[in-house]
């Protein structure tokens, strides 16, 4: 049930509970203010990792833990994320500063961290209701959310202290030779279309030009913008994936989020942006605001936005198999090959193959 003070925040689902008999003398030991009641309440959004509000008094942090149940090799890094955190925040103020990691699962049961809250809210796949919503309120925050990419991606990582975050080096590689093979290991029969895709993108994969630090999940819905202006950025949260890279990574995958109005209805429907609705840009002129901006060369980004499009059915097909393996019974599954399918369809289109 949703709070009455913040209807982003309820109390913490059944079975999400947090031991708050040993959370709560732990953070009083090591955070910055912990004077008053303790009070804990979860973040309604998101669909991995679980995110509370902790309060002392006045003052908020957010805690952030891994999903329940088993995780995948490197996945939802909460060390990760505090690294990353702990010091970006000095050359990139839109990255809130995280001022604790915990690795002692006695506590509340699975490692966590906590930073500080930014206010603001969320837009998802449409934007909110509000009366200065229009074509003019979403073209600037069209152009703000690439501005502030090609701003992360402006970083000196040796001044931010993030100089040795990931293995650059061959990182392009290594990606395509990853994704092709989960697809390998969850597809449930031939696909010619995948395996003309991976073959082109194996055929054409471009040298690395820009190494940058790469958010890898950069997409609207992860950003916290003022409730005022929509247009105005607060936060860009969900760091535990965040390495060191080719900076265009981050923009094919902000393009594949990136769906027009004429794009096929599938495309739209799986898209986490709204930005089919009048008034944002086209891809065409989000790929040259970029450009300007960032000063790097972007003539092979049709590579990279296929590449996202191939990952993302790779994805989907990863989470079809575990339904037709019996290892989720959520109806809502049981045709997500056939959607995988499109966005491998989609991907061709991109390489035009």
């Amino acid at each position: 049930m949703p709070c009455n003070d913040d209807p982003e925040l309820m109390e913490p689902r059944r079975g999400e509970e947090l031991v708050l008999e040993r959370l709560e003398p732990y953070l009083r030991e090591r955070l910055p203010a912990t004077v008053g009641e303790f009070t804990v309440r979860q973040f309604q959004g998101g669909h991995a990792n679980l995110t509370y509000r902790v309060r002392f008094g006045d003052s908020e942090y957010v805690l952030r833990r891994p999903p329940l149940g088993p995780l995948a090799p490197g996945s939802h890094d909460m060390q990760r994320e505090f690294r990353v955190l702990s010091k970006l925040y000095r050359q990139f103020p839109l990255a809130p500063r995280s001022h604790l990691y915990c690795a002692d699962e006695s506590i509340i049961g699975a490692p966590f961290q906590i930073m500080d809250r930014r206010h603001g809210i969320v837009i998802r796949n449409r934007m909110p209701a509000m009366e200065a919503d229009g074509p003019e309120l979403r073209h600037r925050i069209g152009e703000m959310l690439v501005d502030v990419l090609a701003s992360l991606h402006g970083v000196d990582r040796g001044a931010a202290g993030l100089g040795r975050l990931g293995h650059p080096a061959g990182f392009v590689e290594r990606q395509l030779r990853g994704w092709s093979g989960r697809w390998q290991a969850a597809a449930h029969e031939n696909n010619a279309e995948m395996a003309k895709l991976i073959a082109w993108l194996e055929r054409r994969q471009p040298a690395t030009q820009h190494v940058s630090l790469l958010h890898n999940d950069y997409k609207l819905d992860n950003m916290l913008v003022d409730a005022r202006d929509p247009a105005i950025p607060v936060a860009i949260l969900d760091w535990d994936m965040c390495t060191s890279g080719d900076a265009l990574m981050d923009l094919g995958y902000l393009l594949n989020q990136w769906v027009e109005p004429d794009d096929d209805p599938a495309w739209i429907e799986w898209a986490a942006m709204p930005t089919w609705q009048p008034g944002f840009a086209r891809r065409e002129e989000v790929i040259e605001r970029y450009c300007k901006r960032s000063g790097f060369d972007v003539d092979d980004i049709q590579w990279y936005y296929a590449f996202s499009v191939m990952k993302f059915a790779v994805i989907i097909q990863q989470i079809y198999i575990r339904y037709r393996r019996g290892q989720t019974v959520d109806n809502r599954f049981a045709h997500y090959d056939q959607r995988a399918a499109s966005f491998v369809s989609k991907g061709c289109r991109i390489a035009e193959i």
